[in-house]
């Protein structure tokens, strides 16, 4: 591949990636209001199952093709991408409110999933029982979702006298068939973007003499996650900001129960986890889970100096997996810095910010 053909993988899929986002948090708006069902839930659920559609395909044709480290390594790098680089760059455009459901309910949820997976694999193994049971985990948390949701906001409406929205103008069936159609048309797109990025991406690393396993370590588990990063932006500067978070928090727990459940299921012989995953990545993983909380609940937000912080470590996580790959001379100096200098100062300005939360905790907003 050319470098013109390069560049028009990379710019015509950044801008099919961008209409697929806007296109979608569109149509999940729509269906949000009509199901009577918070957008924050829509994110968690609908947008967030459906931009996670690329990583469900790689891992499954992975795990069907006996590759299992490309199955799980695509689901834990997402994870961790998600995280930090998504809600980095989205709280960077701009300071990202914070639900108290999330807080209570779905950042637990996707830390007790993210350390089942983790107990499930320390015998090396993601095998048909543990698949089984993490795919019911999705469906039973799918629909106690959107039943809760529907619950609190009869009683909302209730409590405050508020009628139910009326019909939209040319019927019921119209408006949701309207916002079912933004909904697929944005995926597709997301799809076929995601698709022309990563392979954009792919050339242009071989082109750069970058070697597979850095590409494999990076850029797939990145570009598998491009409709998230798209739908979370897009979401953002359209201030629908309970989609953009939950849209991550959300595709974290589908990625864990869901596709490493049906992935476990399919794959003959359920996946073998790789002692490099457990030793490191994994612990990474449920670590960035854990980090989610302290942030989220220290004034209910993410502010721009956290998401830089948040940002700071993915770019410090990927240098390390480029220096680790290419067994670089700089591993042991940069490991240093960053388990001596790095690590133990954000450790403490996280710890200050939790001490001076639970002295005077700030008032939450008014989202619920």
């Amino acid at each position: 591949m050319n470098t013109g053909m390069i560049l028009l993988y990379l710019l015509g899929g950044l801008a099919v990636l961008t209409a697929g986002a806007e296109a979608l948090v569109r149509g999940a708006s729509r269906l949000a209001l009509l199901a009577g069902v918070s957008p924050l839930v829509v994110g968690l659920t609908v947008v967030a199952y459906g931009t996670s559609t690329p990583e469900l395909v790689v891992s499954i044709g992975a795990g069907l093709e006996g590759n299992p480290d490309i199955a799980l390594g695509n689901v834990v790098g997402s994870n961790v991408f998600n995280v930090l680089f998504i809600l980095g760059v989205s709280g960077l455009i701009a300071p990202l409110m914070v639900a108290r459901q999330l807080v209570r309910l779905e950042v637990p949820i996707m830390i007790g999933a993210s350390l089942l997976v983790w107990a499930m694999a320390l015998d090396g193994r993601l095998g048909k029982v543990d698949g089984a049971l993490l795919a019911a985990g999705i469906v039973a948390y799918t629909v106690w979702s959107i039943w809760r949701s529907r619950r609190e906001e009869a009683a909302r409406r209730a409590a405050s006298g508020e009628e139910a929205p009326a019909a939209p103008a040319g019927g019921m069936g119209r408006a949701v068939a309207v916002g079912v159609g933004l909904v697929a048309v944005g995926l597709v797109a997301l799809i076929i973007g995601a698709r022309w990025f990563v392979d954009g991406s792919v050339a242009l690393a071989r082109t750069l003499g970058v070697s597979d396993l850095v590409i494999g370590l990076t850029i797939v588990a990145a570009g598998t996650s491009m409709p998230e990063v798209a739908t979370s932006i897009v979401a953002t500067l359209r201030g629908e900001r309970d989609i953009a978070i939950g849209n991550v928090v959300g595709s974290n727990i589908y990625n864990l129960l869901a596709i490493l459940g049906v992935s476990s299921l399919v794959t003959p012989g359920g996946l073998t986890v790789a002692p490099s995953l457990l030793a490191f990545d994994i612990p990474v993983m449920v670590a960035v889970a854990v980090a989610c909380l302290p942030i989220f609940l220290t004034g209910w937000s993410i502010a721009r100096l956290e998401a830089a912080v948040f940002l700071g470590f993915y770019v410090a996580y990927s240098a390390f997996l480029v220096l680790k790959s290419q067994e670089h001379d700089a591993l042991p100096a940069f490991s240093a810095v960053m388990l001596e200098l790095v690590i133990p100062l954000v450790l403490l300005g996280v710890g200050v910010s939790l001490w001076r939360h639970f002295r005077r905790p700030p008032a939450p907003p008014g989202t619920a």
